[in-house]
C-alpha cells in the first residue's frame, strides 16, 4: 500500500503520517526530510540554495541514505549519521525549499524515493507525492489548515526546537514564502487536484485526523 499525503507548511503532515504509518502497519517516508537533507549540505558546502548547477552537484556527490527505526520510519541519513532537529531550523527550511523548486533535484528525489517506497509499501508526505511520486495510488490525502493555525504549529515547533529567539512574525514570513516557492515553482508544483481526498486539521487532534484517513482508505479500497 502506498499512502500519500500532501499539503503546505504547518498542516501536521508529518505527525498525521507517522501516527497513520503505524495505524497501517507500514513505514513512514518523510520525502521534506530528504530535501532538508540536501539544503543542509548546501549550507554546509557554502553553495548559493538558488544556483541551479552547483545544487545539482551537490547532490550527485551526496551521500544519502535512510535506515529503518523501530517505530516505523526510514529516517534519513546525511553521510550515515541522523540529522536530528537541525534540519528543522529556520535556515535549513528555507534552503530546502529553495533546493527543492530545482527540477534536476526533484527528477532524482522522485526517483529515489519511488525505489525506496516500491519495496515495502509506505505512507509518504511532502508536497508531490501525490502528483508526481506516486501519482497512480489511489490513496492521496491533502490536508488544509487556516494560515495561522499553520504559523502558531511551526513557531511552537521552532521554540520547541531550542530557537527561542525566533518571533512569529518572522515564522509568517518565512511560512508565506515557501507557500510562494512551492505553489509557483515550474516544476512539481504544490497542487491540489480531484484525485485528492480533503482533510482539514485546523481544529481536530492528530487522533482523529489519522481515524478520517483510515475511514477514507478503506471506502476507496472497495473500489480497487
Amino acid at each position: 500500500m502506498i499512502v500519500a499525503i500532501d499539503g503546505p507548511s504547518g498542516v501536521g503532515k508529518s505527525t498525521v503520517a507517522r501516527w497513520l504509518a503505524r495505524r497501517l502497519g507500514i513505514p513512514y517516508l518523510e520525502t521534506g526530510a530528504m530535501y532538508r537533507a540536501l539544503g543542509l549540505e548546501v549550507l554546509r558546502q557554502g553553495v548559493d540554495p538558488d544556483d541551479q548547477k552547483a545544487v545539482a552537484e551537490v547532490f550527485t556527490g551526496l551521500d544519502m541514505s535512510l535506515e529503518p527505526r523501530g517505530d516505523g520510519r526510514l529516517e534519513v541519513l546525511l553521510n550515515g549519521e541522523p540529522l536530528g532537529d537541525r534540519i528543522r531550523e529556520t535556515d535549513v527550511s528555507e534552503a530546502s525549499s529553495q533546493v527543492s523548486a530545482h527540477p534536476e533535484v526533484r527528477r532524482k528525489m522522485v526517483t529515489l524515493q519511488r525505489s525506496l517506497a516500491q519495496e515495502t509499501g509506505a505512507v509518504l508526505e511532502g508536497r508531490d507525492t501525490g502528483t508526481k511520486v506516486f501519482p497512480e495510488t489511489p490513496f492521496k490525502f491533502f490536508l488544509e489548515a487556516p494560515m495561522e493555525v499553520r504559523v502558531e504549529r511551526r513557531f511552537n515547533q521552532l521554540r520547541e526546537s531550542g530557537q527561542t529567539s525566533i518571533s512569529i512574525e518572522e515564522v509568517r514570513d518565512e511560512v508565506g514564502r515557501r507557500d510562494f516557492r512551492d505553489t509557483t515553482r515550474a516544476d512539481s508544483p504544490l497542487t491540489l487536484d480531484a484525485t485528492y481526498e480533503q482533510v482539514e486539521t485546523g481544529d481536530v487532534n492528530v487522533d482523529e485526523v489519522v481515524e478520517e484517513i483510515v475511514r477514507r482508505i478503506g471506502e476507496i479500497s472497495k473500489y480497487h
